[in-house]
């Protein structure tokens, strides 16, 4: 093994059979043939030593200056793949025969890493995925497809096919390491998917029958919501030597390698119990969901462009994307508890039981990973998202995001936006903004700021938005997150069903703030004409337009509740007569007068009954409610004027894989205890801590959401409201 010493473990051993040899033989310059016994003494040896990372090291340096010319890497492979095969047709067989699949596993695993970390070539042309034409190979099939094909096909069989127990459960958990190191080839490729990007293993994925992609994401999806234990009692494989590591017990080489942690006791903020093997389901499945191949529509642009620009320098409209199968099955999945016709033309589908996975999400939603995959189910699933919104206790979803919200100081700003976007697909629904209404919360613990009891869902779902976006101006500043709350106050407006009174105030205080902010960017913008700063004269003149447009929204929201909803929300016309005096500065306004009509007329309805009251004393808040509460049953609408009813819809940009990508692998990494060296990385910033917000880290925008303002007044100078921004 290089700086390792060929000498025997066991005294009685000979030289030839000691692990020290074996592995000498596997990284030297003499190249074995696949028939060679040497493979199978690999796969078999029973080490209870570890080496320090520096002889690994040494180890995987020696294959990777040998490969060019024994071709054990790809050799290994295809062993690898043998041990799966015999796996999957030998499912329930004896423990020798997933203990060799293991060794292959985390012997590859190690291997391919390194070699992948340490490519100089853009199409790591080192890992010499292929036989010398020369080799004698036992099985000829092999000859009709390449070893990356081969593997994946022989790994996905494997996972989709053998059932997790506490015999194969370290065998999954490997399978899936291994899936996650072959696809790490995407953290040496750029943020945004270029032609010229190679990626063999994930290719080889995409590649699979319908059939197996199917079964993949349901086996994912079901190890998810299960949650697999180890049976070995929670023992953790150590880095540092201190501890056996679980696969020593189970004799696997694996064990006594200085190479990717397991990491068995996974860190999880959710209530559900730990299962490593759940998250590494999640994240493979969430890897596998938004992996794009760019391929160029017109090839000689690619052959004429400069050499040595990056593919990806070339304009996005010559380029495509090819289809996503592991998306395409997601969106198509189905609940396994219901009997539904599936079109046979559309070929297998995924089946999961849709309640427990629900019920599992929404115990998990403290984790990103969680959300992630919730936001590809509501998006992508029409039929997931069915299933939501017809649930009678949609408070166990919305309480841990609203609740996750709330505490948006401890988290990152990508949990944050994600939890909104699911949000705002929620409200699409009028039957969802409708029954939130309904569900009465006795109390809400965690909520600080003041005690609320009997307090509807939706008023509490009113008041955290509002208190989001408040957050975000005073600490954030983020125009996205301003768009996404008001977009989702805005679908919901026409449905308040007696919202309480300290989320209606909550309301009238937030056009208050934003009409602060706009008369000072207003001034700014004045003052600006005398400064000679034309980059400062356009940040301002941009940010002032983006608040007109903040407040028109928040005006067009009051107008949603007078028109449709005013019986049913003497609070929300309090709330206005009290804070009457905020709106005046707008009341001739010219961006603003049209919409400022409709609150006039109401005021001066409800101002005129209070006049013609005659009482005793002074009025009191219940007094003037029992007021409002009196002549809204006499209300009529008389001189109102009609606006199209306000619906938002979210729409997820063709080019969404330059922010997950990132991100996912943002959570793998640490989760997954892989490390790449930082100038290894090309995905993402190396400097940039998962907590920060990717708008600053990634200079390209990473998400583009669309909001389509739907049969609704202008907004925008433009003349319509289609708002591009980035997450």
């Amino acid at each position: 093994m290089g700086g390792v010493p060929s000498t025997p473990l066991d005294g009685g051993a000979r030289p030839q059979e000691s692990a020290e040899y074996i592995l000498g033989e596997f990284v030297g310059e003499k190249s074995y043939p696949l028939g060679s016994n040497l493979w199978q003494q690999l796969l078999e040896l029973p080490l209870d030593r570890r080496w320090q990372r520096d002889r690994v090291d040494r180890a995987c340096q020696l294959l990777s200056e040998n490969n060019v010319h024994t071709r054990h890497l790809a050799k290994i492979l295809i062993h690898l793949a043998w041990c799966l095969q015999g796996c999957t047709s030998n499912a329930g067989g004896p423990s020798s025969v997933y203990m060799k699949a293991i060794n292959a596993l985390y012997i590859s695993s190690l291997f391919l890493k390194y070699m992948i970390e340490n490519a100089k070539s853009e199409n790591f042309e080192e890992l010499y995925l292929s036989l010398d034409e020369t080799e004698p190979v036992p099985i000829h099939s092999i000859r009709d497809q390449n070893v990356e094909n081969l593997v994946m096909n022989c790994v996905i069989s494997c996972i989709s096919s053998v059932d997790v127990s506490s015999t194969t459960y370290i065998l999954h958990q490997e399978l899936l390491n291994f899936m996650l190191v072959a696809m790490a080839t995407q953290l040496r490729c750029g943020p945004s998917p270029g032609p010229r990007d190679v990626n063999p293993f994930i290719d080889a994925a995409m590649a699979q029958e319908t059939s197996l992609t199917s079964l993949l994401v349901q086996k994912l999806l079901l190890n998810y919501l299960i949650r697999p234990h180890t049976s070995h009692g929670g023992a953790t494989y150590s880095s540092d030597g201190g501890q056996a590591g679980v696969l020593q017990r189970v004799g696997s080489l694996a064990a006594n390698l200085v190479l990717l942690p397991i990491n068995l006791l996974v860190s999880s903020r959710g209530e559900v119990s730990r299962s490593p093997l759940a998250e590494y389901s999640v994240l493979m499945l969430l890897i596998l969901i938004h992996y794009r191949k760019c391929h160029v529509s017109d090839e000689s642009m690619l052959r004429e462009s400069d050499p040595s620009a990056k593919a990806n320098s070339l304009s996005k409209e010559t380029a495509s994307f090819c289809d996503n199968p592991y998306c395409k099955a997601l969106e198509q999945a189905r609940d396994v508890e219901l009997d539904v016709e599936v079109n046979a033309s559309d070929g297998p589908v995924a089946k999961v039981p849709f309640g427990p996975l629900f019920n599992t999400l929404t115990a998990c939603l403290a984790n990103e990973s969680a959300v992630l995959l919730l936001y590809s189910l509501v998006q992508g699933n029409s039929a997931f998202l069915e299933y939501v919104l017809v649930r009678t206790d949609v408070d166990t979803l919305l309480m841990p995001i609203l609740e996750t919200l709330y505490n948006a100081s401890r988290r990152s700003s990508n949990h944050i936006y994600m939890l909104l976007i699911i949000l705002l697909i929620l409200s699409q629904d009028s039957t969802f903004n409708a029954s939130i209404h309904k569900l009465l919360l006795p109390s809400i613990p965690w909520y600080q700021e003041r005690l609320l009891h009997q307090t509807s869902l939706g008023s509490l779902m009113v008041i955290i938005l509002i208190r989001t976006v408040k957050y975000n101006l005073s600490k954030m500043r983020d125009v996205y997150l301003h768009t996404n709350c008001l977009a989702t106050l805005a679908n919901m407006a026409p449905h308040f069903h007696r919202l309480s009174s300290y989320a209606s105030e909550r309301l009238i205080s937030l056009f208050n703030m934003l009409s602060k902010k706009y008369n000072k960017l207003a001034e700014l913008r004045d003052k600006s004409n005398t400064i000679r700063d034309d980059s400062f004269v356009d940040d301002v003149s941009t940010e002032f337009y983006i608040y007109t447009d903040f407040l028109r929204i928040v005006l067009e929201i009051l107008n949603e509740i007078l028109t449709y909803a005013l019986p049913r929300n003497p609070e929300v016309i309090y709330a206005m007569m009290h804070r009457q005096e905020i709106f005046q500065p707008f009341k001739h306004h010219p961006r603003f007068s049209e919409l400022l009509e409709n609150i006039y007329t109401v005021l001066d309805f409800f101002n005129s009954r209070m006049d013609s009251q005659r009482i005793d004393g002074e009025w009191s808040v219940e007094r003037v409610l029992q007021v409002i509460i009196n002549n809204c049953r006499s209300w009529r609408g008389e001189g109102m004027k009609m606006f199209t009813q306000l619906r938002f819809t979210y729409e997820q940009e063709s080019q969404s894989e330059e922010f997950f990508i990132p991100y996912i692998w943002r959570l793998v990494l640490p989760i997954c205890g892989l490390s790449f060296k930082d100038n290894t990385i090309n995905l993402f910033p190396v400097d940039a801590s998962p907590g920060l917000d990717l708008e600053k880290q990634l200079s390209n925008g990473e998400i583009t959401n669309k909001y389509q303002e739907v049969d609704v007044k202008d907004l925008s100078q433009e003349g319509h409201f289609v708002q591009s921004f980035s997450l």
